[in-house]
Formats: C-alpha cells, sequence, structure tokens
C-alpha cells in the first residue's frame, strides 16, 4: 500500500474515532500531497478545513475527489459551466462573524461555494444556498459575491481537492482550493 493511502486512512481512523462539534465523524482533513501518490479510491471522501482569520471562525465543508490520472480541467471539471468546487453537496463555507469578498460585506453564516472555472480566470461565487446537491438548484438571484479570479500554478500535483484557510494579518487572510496542479485564492477581509 503507498504510503499515502496508509496516511490517509490512519486519518480517517483517527479523526472518527475523535469526537469533533460540529462535523460529521467520517468527514477528514485533507493534506498536501508529499509526492506524486496515486489515490485509487474510488469515492469522493468528506472533508473539512476550520481556522480563523482574524476573530472570525471559518469552517468550509466539502467532498474531496481525487484526480487518479484524470484530465481534471476542460475533462472532468467543465470550463464555463458552474461547479459546485468539490464533488456531490455544495461546498460550504460558515464563518462565525461579518466577513468581506470583493468589496461585498457578507454577514455571519453558512454559504454555498460555487466557481465557473475558465481557461485563464475563474468566476468565485458565494450563494445563500448551501444545502443543496451538485449546482442542481442553483439560482444566480440568490448570489451574494460573484468575483472574478485568476489562478495560480502549483509546483506540485496534488492529488486530491483541497482547501486552507491562511491567515495573513490582524483581519486578512485567504479561503484556498488546490487541486491537480491549480491553486485559486479567494482574498476575505474581517471588518474591525
Amino acid at each position: 500500500m503507498n504510503r499515502f493511502l496508509l496516511i490517509l486512512t490512519l486519518l480517517v481512523f483517527v479523526l472518527a474515532s475523535c469526537s469533533d462539534e460540529g462535523h460529521e465523524h467520517d468527514a477528514v482533513v485533507i493534506s498536501r500531497t508529499q509526492g506524486n501518490e496515486i489515490d485509487r479510491a474510488k469515492k469522493s471522501i468528506k472533508a473539512y478545513i476550520q481556522n480563523k482569520i482574524g476573530a472570525a471562525r471559518f469552517t468550509i465543508q466539502y467532498h474531496s475527489p481525487a484526480v487518479r490520472d484524470r484530465v481534471i480541467w476542460g475533462g472532468l471539471v467543465p470550463y464555463d459551466r458552474i461547479w459546485v468546487t468539490g464533488a456531490h453537496d455544495a461546498t460550504s463555507i460558515e464563518s462565525d462573524r461579518d466577513f468581506i469578498i470583493g468589496a461585498k460585506e457578507i454577514p455571519a453564516g453558512k454559504y454555498a461555494f460555487f466557481t465557473i472555472p475558465g481557461k485563464e480566470e475563474w468566476t468565485i461565487i458565494i450563494n445563500k444556498n448551501w444545502e443543496q446537491h451538485q449546482a442542481d438548484e442553483y439560482k444566480q438571484d440568490d448570489d451574494l459575491v460573484r468575483l472574478q479570479i485568476k489562478p495560480d500554478t502549483l509546483g506540485y500535483k496534488q492529488e486530491r481537492l483541497r482547501y486552507d484557510i491562511d491567515q495573513l494579518s490582524q483581519n486578512d487572510g485567504n479561503l484556498q482550493m488546490e487541486w491537480d496542479k491549480l491553486k485559486l485564492v479567494v482574498p476575505v477581509r474581517i471588518p474591525d
């Protein structure tokens, strides 16, 4: 068994045996890929990340698919179509304080995180309806934020889709998505 699958299995076991208030018992934190491991697991794993930016506690919940030798951008994830930025249910972003993305202040609460991937630029969407399967119930009228962002290239291959929350200064941070060789960084500010 390759090292990545062994570590992932151990992580799932440890997290499943711990009580983590607010998260399903089978959700895990996805680590950065440590090489060119290939994850042959057929299913997308329930995952989450939680961290603070300033005084705000953010939680991102999502399903994490693996690359598994597939063409991701423009293949499994088509360009110019709405995507849940994960698998299965809409990816959710929750904050216990108001936060700002782009020029829009968003009240504390739980929201869906959608994207429209493009070859050069992506549309980032924060939508009121966080509780939906895929984008089946997506309505643009429920969007709170639409923002254009250019993705970055990773210097390595991230086998499983993962999110991260990074604090940069007292009130500034980033919500990040990494998958395959792409990194998407969404700047966030916590109002004073």
